[in-house]
């Protein structure tokens, strides 16, 4: 059974200012998504779930379903603030939905198969996608899921600092913990650092981090269902608490229900957290184009 690659879609976009999932990065207007899609395809997967809010479900498909249409299946995931379908009988004002791993969780209905999850706006490279349906095809079960793990020096921002889940790794190659850094950037010297409370702490430059790309049975729709339960509980009263993956995979170690294999990758993952991002990661897919890595017309 080919593996599905679900793509989170339903975001805000708040602060690059525009939908960044469609705006165009390729040399014919691709979008991230396309690319992301496209190495999928290369790589074996059956499958694209997108996940997106309802409203956008119109414009979103008259972009996506003539490229797609023989390629690859498409299918559709709706994240809403309605909390009835998770037994939780009541309404809860928001400004934005409930988060990453709530929007994993409104695929439940629609995923039976192996698959993956990854943002819509972040260029992943071929080689996490190839790592990643290996895993998918050869060694997921249900007690045993993955992400891929990049290089920290090689998801940076020259133009602020960003927020990175670092990973701390064991000797068997799982993840032990996953602590958000939400300050980190380049330091003088060129090194990696992260700031709390007006320190900064450096970090080795091949220190390993999360850029939500996971692996996963369907097993953890069932798994996480309550966690979210439990979590809404709690958070009924914070209108801008989410709930993470990375809160899910750290719940799933401590309770020894899922080990987390860390798949190294030497990809560079470029994305656009700012709008003065948007140049370089034009740059850097026409560099791809340039040496032979992508066509220069993607879906030709």
């Amino acid at each position: 059974m080919k593996p599905t690659l679900l793509i989170l879609a339903a975001g805000m976009a708040s602060r690059y200012g525009s939908m960044k999932q469609v705006d165009g990065f390729g040399p014919n207007g691709e979008t991230i998504i396309d690319y992301s899609i496209y190495d999928a395809i290369k790589a074996g997967f059956g499958k694209v779930s997108f996940i997106i809010r309802e409203e956008f479900a119109e414009p979103f498909k008259a972009i996506f379903e003539p490229k797609l249409a023989g390629r690859i299946e498409t299918d559709y995931v709706y994240q809403s603030y309605d909390l009835k379908p998770f037994g939780i009988d009541k309404e809860i004002e928001r400004a934005k939905p409930w988060g990453t791993a709530h929007a994993v969780l409104a695929a439940r209905n629609q995923i039976n198969e192996p698959f993956c999850v990854i943002n819509a706006d972040d260029f992943y490279g071929y080689d996490s996608f190839e790592k990643m349906a290996k895993f998918l095809t050869t060694e997921v079960a249900d007690d045993k899921y993955s992400l891929i793990g990049y290089q920290i020096d090689k998801t940076l921002s020259d133009y602020g600092s960003v927020s990175r889940g670092v990973c701390k790794v064991d000797d068997n190659g799982n993840m032990v913990e996953i602590n958000e850094r939400t300050q980190v950037y380049f330091a003088k010297d060129g090194g990696v650092v992260y700031e709390e409370g007006g320190v900064e702490t450096p970090l080795s430059t091949d220190t390993r981090v999360s850029m939500n790309f996971w692996g996963f049975t369907p097993a953890v729709f069932k798994q996480s269902e309550q966690m979210f339960r439990d979590f809404v509980a709690a958070n009924e009263d914070k209108p801008k608490s989410e709930f993470f993956i990375p809160l899910v995979a750290d719940q799933l170690i401590k309770s020894n229900l899922a080990s987390f294999k860390v798949i190294p990758t030497a990809s560079k993952w470029f994305g656009v957290t700012y709008k003065e991002d948007k140049p370089i990661v034009q740059k850097c897919i026409s560099d791809l184009v340039n040496s032979g890595v992508y066509p220069e017309n993607l879906w030709a």
